[in-house]
């Protein structure tokens, strides 16, 4: 698959249902972050866990900002929606 450089560098205003669920992606990380700094001793790898949260946060945020035409997305249907 080619990369689309246009849609991958142009600005994505926030739409629809998008600044939700911005806040819902960032909240999780958030906690799951918070999580990894109370369990875990102050060390490079804490560090890095720390970081690759953050980096997943972000690339989740990009998945709806660069894949998503103007409100296209739809939430998946009740069954479909897999436990936590």
């Amino acid at each position: 698959m080619k990369l689309n450089l246009d849609r991958l560098f142009r600005y994505h205003r926030p739409e629809g249902t998008q600044p939700d669920r911005y806040a819902r992606l960032r909240a999780a990380a958030r906690t799951y972050a918070d999580t990894i700094a109370e369990l875990t001793p102050e060390s490079p790898e804490q560090t890095l866990a720390l970081r690759a949260v953050h980096l997943a946060s972000m690339h989740a945020n990009s998945a709806i900002a660069v894949n998503e035409e103007a409100d296209q997305w739809t939430p998946p249907a009740a069954a479909e929606t897999p436990a936590v």
